[in-house]
């Protein structure tokens, strides 16, 4: 049976999942350990919290959090009142999540407290951005400012206890499978964020075809790495896991000690996540003193894959299935993917085949082209970009280049956005260079992806100074990584007298890659 059509929503998942499961381990956060019938209860609880709070179905509910449990507590309690999910990325600065707030008009938002050494509440304080439409900030921690608008998590759910299971329930079941249940916000090459509008039946057809195709089993023990904001950590691990029975381990950063160490612990038999990931864990020169004998399963995308990385988790790890993928917000995360059984070189070599449902061509300019059920319903409240993206035939552009062979197997070969991806995470330079362009002493800049051996890429940036200014590339650099997300930081800078333009004043980036 179909993914959309067994479960219908979200919630409904939710519910089944502690049905056909009720007493098997759900969730390994740490000490804390929950069964897929106590999860359930959990997400109940913080529906009716959400209900207390006044949120309505459609309502957008914003999180802004690391992987753990209460973040699937959390985001499933929201869309299980009937609310639309909005992640935020956790390497967003106040600023930039501030933006997304603005432009979801969320009502209500989940927040972490510290994160990697910063006071997320603070940040988002200090970013000075209006927020007329957001109601309530819920911190998941013990303190939370001494303000009507702010509360701790316990507080927030203890609002929700005098609300009914039975309006619970309610609510939950009014949840249309054809309804938004999460907008997920990509930049694009203008640099403003746009949110992908996705429903419930779109999720779970393409992560119920995703748990197939990947061969995830009852019981399996998954390692979440990805971050849960994006949709290879959220859909493609806590949904798929809901949808199979298996364990989720949720890991709120990327440190290969922490892996290896969690595989052998928790004897996780899945592992996700970008090539860097991956390759870090081969490299590393304590993994002899670690069992990592559980591993059974790898799904790997973002990038290309080396053959020789397949060859090594094949051989040096016993990984019987490596597998790779290719998704964009766009299209629900999940276009293409290689089978169980493809040999080596076509893992390495392509994203594999379309997935059920999907059809991928190439365009007259090589630019790829996808329409089927994942294509987002549209940009959340911009029809002029849902009309720029997908064509009145369904097809949405892509803005990736790419080739499919004999077979029907996608090879991405280059990014008509000059996107570039930093382990594992894009970054779009436009962005990059409308936020590198508020320093006072930079007159113009532009951006490039350039070659880096632990993240695959990294940004380059050419800069202008303005007449008198003695910026140095270290200046511009520490200044960046206050003013963005550590993954768009430029990682090089070089002044330049004026940057190479055509007739037409656009900037020649050809000629500046060449440069790099």
């Amino acid at each position: 049976m179909r993914g959309d059509l067994e479960w219908g929503t979200i919630p409904g998942l939710v519910r089944a999942a502690a049905l056909r499961y009720g007493e098997r381990e759900a969730v390994a956060d740490g000490r804390v350990r929950v069964s897929y019938a106590e999860l359930a209860a959990r997400v109940e609880r913080a529906a009716a919290a959400c209900i207390a709070a006044g949120v309505r179905t459609g309502d957008r509910v914003a999180l802004w959090a690391p992987n753990s449990l209460d973040w699937i507590t959390a985001a499933l309690g929201a869309v299980t009142a009937g609310a639309v999910l909005v992640p935020l990325n956790t390497r967003f600065k106040g600023t930039e999540a501030a933006d997304v707030l603005a432009r979801s008009r969320a009502r209500l938002l989940f927040v972490t407290g510290t994160f990697l050494g910063t006071s997320y509440v603070a940040s988002l304080r200090r970013a000075g951005v209006p927020l007329p439409h957001l109601e309530r900030t819920v911190v998941l921690g013990d303190t939370a400012p001494d303000e009507a608008e702010w509360t701790t998590w316990k507080e927030f759910l203890a609002e929700g206890d005098r609300i009914p299971a039975d309006r619970v329930r309610a609510r939950a079941d009014a949840v249309d499978p054809d309804s938004p249940s999460d907008v997920v916000y990509t930049s694009g090459t203008t640099g403003r964020p746009k949110g992908a509008v996705i429903t419930h039946a779109q999720t779970l057809r393409c992560y119920h075809d995703w748990a197939d195709i990947a061969g995830l089993a009852e019981g399996d023990r998954y390692l979440i790495v990805n971050p849960f904001f994006h949709t290879f950590g959220y859909k493609a691990g806590v949904l798929a896991c809901l949808m199979r029975g298996a364990v989720i381990v949720p890991q709120s950063v990327f440190a290969v000690d922490t892996v290896l160490a969690n595989i052998a612990a928790e004897r996780i038999t899945v592992l996700p996540g970008p090539p860097t990931l991956h390759q870090s864990l081969l490299d590393h020169p304590a993994r002899a003193a670690h069992d990592l004998s559980s591993l059974r399963l790898v799904v790997t995308g973002a990038a290309v894959v080396p053959l020789l990385l397949v060859e090594r988790l094949r051989s040096e790890l016993g990984v019987g299935t490596v597998l790779t993928a290719y998704g964009l917000s766009e299209a629900s995360g999940l276009v293409t993917m290689c089978r169980r059984g493809d040999p080596a070189e076509t893992v390495a070599t392509t994203s594999g085949r379309p997935v059920p449902g999907t059809e991928v061509r190439i365009s007259a300019t090589g630019e790829v082209l996808v329409r089927g059920h994942n294509v987002m319903r549209g940009y959340f409240e911009d029809e002029a970009a849902t009309a720029e993206a997908v064509d009145a035939e369904g097809w949405l552009r892509t803005g990736d280049v790419g080739v499919l062979d004999e077979a029907g197997n996608l090879r991405i070969t280059d990014r008509l956005k000059d996107m570039f991806i930093v382990g594992g995470f894009n970054a779009y330079p436009a962005e990059i260079e409308q936020l590198l362009g508020l320093h006072p002493d930079i007159a113009d800049v532009a951006v490039v992806g350039v070659p880096d051996p632990r993240l695959g890429e990294v940004g380059k940036a050419f800069a202008v100074r303005r007449p008198g200014a003695r910026l140095t590339a270290d200046d511009l650099i520490a200044w960046s990584r206050r003013e963005m997300a550590n993954y768009k930081v430029p990682r090089q800078v070089e002044f330049v007298p004026e940057l190479p333009r055509n007739a037409g004043g656009k900037v020649v980036k050809g000629e500046l890659r060449k440069r790099s």
